[in-house]
């Protein structure tokens, strides 16, 4: 029989030999990992960076379409992409769309733009209004354009819109189903938890918290939702009918009429978008690709006609210096895209401090002139949005005016930091306004009380020993709820300020309402309707630079972070290229990922007093 001191030896050694183990295989693996992509790469150069003399440009865009990519660690990317986590969903940059759209229509080679949208993902309208007029600019240089897909959702079918040819599988599918709101509640759950929801909140519209507090949707919530996603809704078929040459009325939003005429299509979707011309015509990916070939000519690849990929052609064309900024006489760009938290964030989120400090940084920088802040934002931190906003005044301070752009969403938070700008942009469907306040606080002692767990002791002050576990006091209640007030006071009055208007005019359109870029240039909130070029040439205009370069102002990797960065990405793209590993979708899951992520964003949330400016219903339809 074994000794203890002999066992516990053994023990500890075989420990170790495990770890020893597993150091190995891990350095090892990553050895065999850099063999395959300096393989890959030496194999697949020349034949990523060719463009024949006749090529289409396909535009084969995966992912959401974003003004700004989520910071993500490279380390965490390559395992979530090897194992293809839906959770890290890709992300496309609109300006590298722009661009390769642009650059495509002088490029002598390129005869065709191809739309394959299948990958698509979510992408505020006011994205896709600049996607297609970038499009309209490539149809204007004598090239034509084409849709091509299987199935088109509504966001992909608004670019395909105003293609020269929209082309639909015999088996596809077009659904053109509308904008809406719908989420989850949770007072029933919480109460069977026996969780005490503590709510603080000023504005008869502020629905944020509501899920908390309801098992529904407020009638006066559903009266604000109505009314903007109507405008919006309005918006996109107005447009998709002016692409598409037929009358907006020709766009079914009543199921009994798409009824009628599903049943004189032979209850065919693909027959009746092309019945209803949503289509030009049905075909079989054969009939394309026959089509592309005798446009550009064929080749031994797996499309079977000469192409470059939209990812390959950024790679082939688009310069990694930035070639628009000057030696002086700038406009700097600074993008604010995401919730609103305090201290520092990474990209694809705002921090209170890194985006301020963005902004001090094109304060000091001599060769800016002015300054655009391009928002993507539903809010988040109130306090955070105070720094940010303090910074945009010493800007201005400075000599050096400021522009608001707004992209999908500046509302609540977002509109904040927008307030104190000379001008304020917005998109016509930007969304925009929700100008309200709450704060939120749960308690679990009839949780706790429930399961024979009781928490006492004693303090110093009234103050000390709040917390989750405990009651919270009336008293602390009302003071709680008098900050919120507070807040909501200097939200107004912010506005009332900086937009020549009294607090009375600016509390009938606050509330925590929101509205759409068309509906706030009505209202006041905001000067102008346009895109990002706009705003840019609008800021050179106050600062009067006549010959002005674009600088946008990033928060700098180390190169060590670069290199990891560019190495690691292109590992789990040959990685997947050559095992083509993915794990299947869960619906259930994916629906309560959903549910735990809107919870999640309220457990992020880090304002100091717990004050938000926040609108939870304004991510983009």
């Amino acid at each position: 029989m074994l000794s203890e001191k002999s066992w516990t030896s053994r023990f500890f050694t075989g420990i170790w030999k495990a770890l020893n183990f597993g150091r190995r295989l891990f350095f090892n693996v990553i050895f065999i990992l850099f063999a395959v992509v300096i393989i890959a790469g030496i194999m697949t150069e020349d034949e990523q960076l060719t463009i024949a003399d006749t090529s289409a440009l396909i535009l084969n865009l995966d992912g959401n379409l974003v003004i700004q990519k989520e910071a993500v660690d490279p380390f965490d990317e390559l395992l979530s992409e090897a194992a293809d986590n839906s959770s890290a969903t890709p992300e496309i940059l609109l300006k590298d769309v722009i661009f390769a759209i642009d650059n495509a229509a002088g490029n002598d080679r390129i005869k065709v733009l191809v739309l394959s949208l299948g990958g698509l993902g979510s992408a505020g309208l006011d994205k896709l209004r600049e996607v297609n007029q970038a499009i309209d600019r490539f149809k204007a240089s004598g090239k034509p354009v084409y849709a091509v897909g299987d199935y088109y959702s509504q966001n992909q079918y608004y670019l395909a819109s105003h293609a020269d040819h929209v082309y639909l599988n015999p088996m596809g599918m077009v659904l053109l189903e509308g904008f809406g709101r719908y989420r989850m509640y949770y007072k029933s759950a919480l109460e069977k938890l026996k969780a005490n929801a503590h709510i603080f909140r000023v504005g008869t519209f502020k629905s944020a918290v509501e899920p908390f507090i309801r098992d529904d949707m407020s009638d006066a919530a559903k009266e604000a939702n109505r009314a903007w996603l109507s405008a919006l809704w309005t918006q996109y078929k107005t447009d998709v009918a002016a692409a598409r040459g037929f009358a907006i009325d020709d766009i079914d939003e009543n199921i009994q009429q798409f009824s009628d005429k599903f049943s004189q299509s032979n209850d065919d979707f693909a027959q009746y978008a092309l019945n209803n011309k949503l289509v030009d015509a049905l075909k079989t990916r054969e009939a394309i690709r026959s089509e592309m070939i005798n446009l550009v000519g064929k080749d031994n690849s797996r499309l079977g006609f000469n192409h470059i990929g939209f990812e390959d052609y950024i790679a082939s064309t688009q310069s990694p210096f930035e070639l628009d900024a000057k030696g002086s006489g700038n406009v700097g760009v600074i993008v604010a895209k995401g919730a609103i938290y305090s201290g520092n964030q990474k990209s694809g989120t705002i921090g209170g401090d890194s985006t301020a400090r963005l902004l001090r940084k094109a304060r000091l920088d001599d060769s800016i002139d002015s300054v655009v802040i391009y928002i993507d934002s539903p809010g988040g931190s109130a306090f955070a949005s105070e720094v940010i906003r303090q910074e945009i005044v010493n800007l201005k301070e400075a000599g050096k005016p400021v522009v608001a752009a707004m992209s999908s969403v500046a509302a609540s938070g977002g509109y904040w930091i927008s307030a104190s700008a000379d001008q304020i942009w917005a998109s016509p469907s930007t969304i925009t306004g929700s100008i309200g306040i709450f704060g939120m606080f749960l308690t679990y002692e009839k949780s706790l009380d429930y399961l024979g767990v009781h928490t006492d002791g004693v303090g110093t002050t009234d103050f000390n020993g709040i917390s989750p576990m405990r009651a919270l006091p009336e008293k602390m209640s009302n003071i709680f709820q008098r900050n919120i007030e507070r807040g909501y006071e200097r939200f107004i009055t912010l506005v009332a300020d900086e937009r020549d208007m009294t607090k009375e005019q600016v509390d009938k359109i606050a509330q925590g309402r929101v509205w759409i870029g068309s509906q706030a240039l009505e209202l006041g909130l905001v000067d102008n309707l346009g895109g990002l070029s706009d705003a840019i040439a609008a800021a050179a205009k106050l600062s009067d630079t006549e010959d002005f370069g674009v600088k946008y102002v990033e928060t700098e990797l180390s190169a060590q972070e670069l290199f990891l960065k560019e190495l690691l990405g292109d590992i789990a793209v040959t990685i997947l290229s050559q095992i083509g590993f993915t794990l299947p979708e869960n619906p259930v899951l994916k629906h309560l990922n959903n549910a735990v992520s809107q919870l999640g964003v309220f457990n992020d949330m880090n304002d100091p007093q717990g004050m938000y400016a926040f609108c939870l219903m304004c991510d983009y339809p």
